[in-house]
């Protein structure tokens, strides 16, 4: 059985939309925040994938490996960037890293 292209976007849809509304409700901790932006990565590939595979193309996979590679180094260095920080300050809210100016 065959899953149409149709099912694949409206789950990326969902996806994107879970991500943008975690970034705008939660503005305050920036775990949730670096979570939400992973969201919305994952939309964008499985869009390059749903495309890819409705193309018979590989090119979409491919992105979506490097997507994927960017994506987890992003996390690692942000994650540690937000523990050293946590260290520092004792939270993680974002109104606190505005501190940090200077």
């Amino acid at each position: 059985m065959v899953v149409p292209l149709s099912h694949f976007l409206v789950v990326a849809g969902l996806l994107l939309v879970m991500g943008v509304f975690g970034i705008f409700m939660n503005r305050k901790n920036i775990i949730i925040i670096m979570m939400s932006i992973e969201l919305i990565l994952l939309a964008a590939n499985l869009n390059f994938v749903a495309f890819s595979g409705a193309l018979h193309d590989m090119v979409g996979q491919v992105f979506t490996m490097f997507v994927l590679t960017v994506a987890a180094a992003e996390a690692a260095i942000g994650l540690a960037i937000v523990v050293i920080y946590s260290r520092n300050r004792g939270s993680i809210e974002v109104e606190d890293v505005t501190l940090m100016k200077g």
